[in-house]
């Protein structure tokens, strides 16, 4: 088992937990979850979205793997921590539906998107069709191939809390006789809106038009099948909501792709062969021992199940909004009442500066949030993680009112 097994709070009885079964099994499985992480200090860490602790278990194997290479490395490294990656990609494939031989690891969703961004072969004149809501830096990607090489890079305006309906008539609407590829946010790390990618990938393939999917922020927190979004490219990283180690990511390219496609690096093996011309192996020498915490995440993931991961993080969400929204000023900018919720929300405070809201809490309560500014909206982002306790949430609360009462002081 990787759970551990802890006295349930306030029992005395040490009785082992039974493994979580569903989504309502109480608070006191969750105290379990929570004993299996490093404690969280000094801050209370509601900013997950960006990089989530891996699990102790997962942190453990990776110092095991690092003593390991100190050895002897050039052996150890690439001839025993890296003989487990190929199982490594299956037991990947089998979370998110794709074949083995379609998986690249790299180290974050950055590179992997940055990898189709600049691999997709297109000339002067092709269209790229983006959101106002992309990744910063995946929207400067394709604004640096509009500068170079002369594609057109074309925003598709919609507001964040449209229909599904009209972000589709966005995308529809912008695609012309000249338009190769759709760059693609599953959820955008803003505010977490879910989009309809299956809807938009069918779009796309109505009109032979490329997909690339950035799925950072959806991967390992819900149920997420490459086969169903129909996508050519996925891309998301491993350190956030399935907790593998910071520097490990996963790049799915469709098989009819992979060929056609340009590496970010140049190969080491000429000619390049199939998935591998993605593959972290182009980096030159790197941490190995990085990765040997993936498989342990993956066991430790599965043991919880996607779907009891989902439904927790959901509740959490509506727990803490719940908490929150009589506060004079409340405003939530993240669509709630839907099957798409996740751990990712944004608010803001009528009149209340969220940079100095942030801040206060930070210094004065030590409850670390994450300010976000995008467009014409600005707020504070909240993201927690299984390991967190709806009394932490109180904790986020209690420390809110506060702030704010002495904001309008």
């Amino acid at each position: 088992m990787i759970l551990p097994a802890i006295e349930p709070p306030g029992t005395g009885q040490g009785m082992p937990l039974a493994p979580i079964a569903g989504a309502h099994t109480g608070e006191v499985a969750w105290h379990r979850i929570r004993a299996a992480y490093p404690q969280q200090q000094p801050l209370l860490n509601l900013n997950n979205a960006a990089v989530s602790p891996p699990p102790l278990v997962v942190q453990q194997a990776v110092i095991d793997a690092y003593l390991l290479t100190s050895q002897n490395p050039d052996v150890n490294m690439w001839s025993k921590l890296d003989a487990a990656l190929p199982d490594i990609k299956k037991q990947l494939a089998g979370l998110i539906d794709c074949a083995p031989h379609e998986i690249a690891l790299n180290r974050n969703s950055s590179e992997g998107l940055s990898t189709a961004i600049f691999g997709i072969p297109l000339t002067s004149g092709d269209q790229v069709l983006l959101s106002p809501w992309d990744y910063p830096s995946m929207r400067a990607g394709w604004l640096q191939r509009q500068q170079r090489e002369g594609i057109e890079a074309v925003t598709c305006r919609f507001d964040w809390m449209a229909s599904d309906d009209d972000v589709i008539a966005a995308f529809e609407a912008a695609i012309t006789p000249r338009t190769r590829v759709m760059q693609l946010t599953h959820m955008f790390h803003w505010n977490g809106r879910v989009l309809p990618i299956k809807q938009l990938c069918a779009l796309a393939r109505a009109h032979e038009i490329i997909t690339v999917v950035d799925g950072a922020q959806t991967f390992a927190q819900m149920p997420v099948s490459f086969r169903e979004l129909g996508c050519d490219f996925f891309v998301t990283s491993l350190h956030k909501w399935l907790g593998a180690p910071v520097g490990n990511g996963m790049l799915i390219v469709k098989e009819s792709q992979t060929e056609r496609t340009w590496p970010l690096l140049a190969p080491f093996e000429q000619p390049s062969s199939g998935i591998d011309k993605f593959d972290h192996w182009n980096l030159g020498t790197y941490n190995s021992a990085l990765q040997a915490g993936i498989a342990p995440a993956i066991r430790f993931h599965s043991e919880i199940g996607v779907r009891n991961i989902h439904a927790r993080l959901q509740e959490l969400t509506r727990y803490w909004v719940g908490l929150a929204r009589d506060i004079p000023g409340f405003r939530l900018h993240t669509p709630l009442d839907t099957d798409d919720l996740g751990a990712v929300s944004l608010f803001s405070i009528d009149y209340v500066d969220s940079k100095a809201l942030e801040r206060e809490l930070r210094e004065k309560h030590l409850v670390h949030v994450k300010y976000r500014r995008v467009e014409h909206v600005e707020g504070l982002r909240v993201s927690p993680h299984i390991y967190m306790l709806k009394t932490d949430l109180d904790t986020f609360a209690v420390a809110l009112r506060d702030v704010i009462e002495h904001a309008g002081r």
